[in-house]
């Protein structure tokens, strides 16, 4: 058995040759439209942000962790959506909070 830094048991999550677990999540995703680029929260409290996440489950857009906001991270703790993108031209980035991983 393998264990983990908390002491969980990984041997049944682990992918092939002890890669790190495959993120279930993207494959549950809808098509979303994102919602308008910008952080209405930061934007109501007069804040400026950094980058925008999209969320995948529902569009919602919101300011990433590295801005003073991290609305995408509440929007998570609110919601239980497990995947963000970057809001921006061209990225592919994406991050489960689930998983604290990018996917």
């Amino acid at each position: 058995m393998t264990l983990d830094a908390q002491r969980t048991n990984t041997t049944g999550r682990a992918g092939l040759n002890g890669q790190i677990p495959r993120c279930d999540h993207v494959a549950e995703l809808p098509v979303v439209e994102p919602g308008p680029p910008e952080c209405a929260e930061c934007r109501r409290l007069g804040r400026p942000w950094t980058r925008l996440l999209v969320c995948l489950s529902c569009g919602w857009v919101a300011c990433a962790d590295d801005s003073r906001g991290g609305h995408a991270r509440a929007h998570y703790e609110e919601t239980d959506h497990p995947v963000v993108a970057a809001l921006a031209p061209g990225s592919t980035w994406r991050w489960c909070y689930v998983h604290r991983r990018t996917v």
